[in-house]
């Protein structure tokens, strides 16, 4: 597969990263991954992710829900083979976070967890989430992503800031208080 190869599925993606290795993103299959989901956010690391206190059960149960959506869809991106982080995207107009902003044409929300880090290597989060975005964007239609993460995620705000987000406002969502950030398609890295 040279660089620019895609996957024609809408719903996966797959692209050889040079220096990198192989980015694949799939679908989440809530039965068969629950184990490595309930692994990762049950970690205190994760702890923005909301489910620090959840079982196995209730895990797999959030993830069929959001498996039996059209609007919501969660994906899991390997390197090589190997699960690195999580990625959940969803139509904004069909979320809460929809009611805090004036949703435009083509705005598209994501969420974004990074998998427990096996090492150190500079640069391996900016890629990663590089090519989720190359992932999300291909989808022409989707003009502007929407993230709101936690407003306490200082880390994560300023993780998105460098990858060109632009801070919106600070909203009330029923779970949290969010920071709203936007990156248009024009200013999308890569």
């Amino acid at each position: 597969m040279n660089a620019e190869q895609r996957v024609a599925d809408p719903h996966r993606y797959a692209r050889d990263v040079p220096g990198f290795g192989a980015v694949t993103i799939r679908p989440v299959d809530p039965d068969t991954d629950i184990d490595l989901l309930h692994g990762w956010v049950s970690q205190e690391r994760a702890r923005f992710w909301g489910m620090l206190d959840a079982d196995r059960e209730r895990v797999a149960e959030i993830y069929r829900y959001l498996d039996s959506l059209g609007t919501h869809h969660a994906y899991l991106v390997h390197r090589d083979g190997v699960p690195v982080a999580l990625l959940q995207t969803y139509d904004p107009y069909a979320d809460p976070v929809g009611e805090c902003y004036d949703v435009r044409p083509g705005d598209y929300g994501i969420h974004l967890l990074l998998g427990p880090p096996t090492s150190t290597e500079h640069g391996f989060t900016a890629t990663v989430v590089a090519e989720m975005l190359r992932f999300v964007l291909s989808d022409p239609d989707r003009r502007r992503i929407v993230v709101e993460p936690d407003a306490r995620n200082e880390r994560a705000i300023r993780r998105l800031l460098r990858c060109g987000f632009v801070a919106g406002p600070q909203v009330d969502l029923p779970e949290k208080r969010a920071q709203l950030l936007f990156l248009e398609r024009t200013d999308a890295p890569g």
